[in-house]
């Protein structure tokens, strides 16, 4: 498994990852029609990934999750967590332990006074374990 910063090229597989989340776990607790409006392309990746630090993890060369970290609002002291998911079929395998761990490293994170984690309802009890 290997981490690393994103790439231009990673925006079509990272949607893709992205999208099979919603539609495999977040559909069990908002509608299509919900989801419909905060589906990710290749420019919203990039768009994403143009104001902030996102990262990919990769088994075998594969895509297989990300995360991301931006200041929040353009708040120096005030950081988000965005885009953080696993490929389905990989949950629970610590896939995206590793990537917080990233996350936690960086400058944005360190020296936050508060982190936001926008997060879908499916994915509370994930961040709370981990105790954020």
């Amino acid at each position: 498994m290997i981490i690393r910063r994103f790439s231009y090229e990673d925006a079509g597989c990272v949607a893709d990852l992205i999208n099979q989340n919603f539609l495999i776990e977040n559909i069990k607790t908002y509608t299509k029609e919900e989801l419909s409006a905060i589906i990710f392309n290749e420019e919203k990746v990039r768009a994403v990934a143009g104001f902030a630090h996102m990262y990919v993890c990769c088994i075998d060369n594969e895509i297989v999750g990300c995360g991301t970290i931006s200041s929040h609002i353009g708040s120096f002291k005030d950081s988000i967590l965005l885009t953080i998911f696993v490929k389905p079929e990989l949950h629970k395998k610590g896939i995206g332990n590793s990537i917080m761990e990233i996350l936690e490293k960086e400058e944005l994170y360190l020296h936050a006074r508060r982190i936001e984690i926008p997060s879908p309802k499916t994915a509370c009890e994930v961040y709370l374990k981990m105790g954020l």
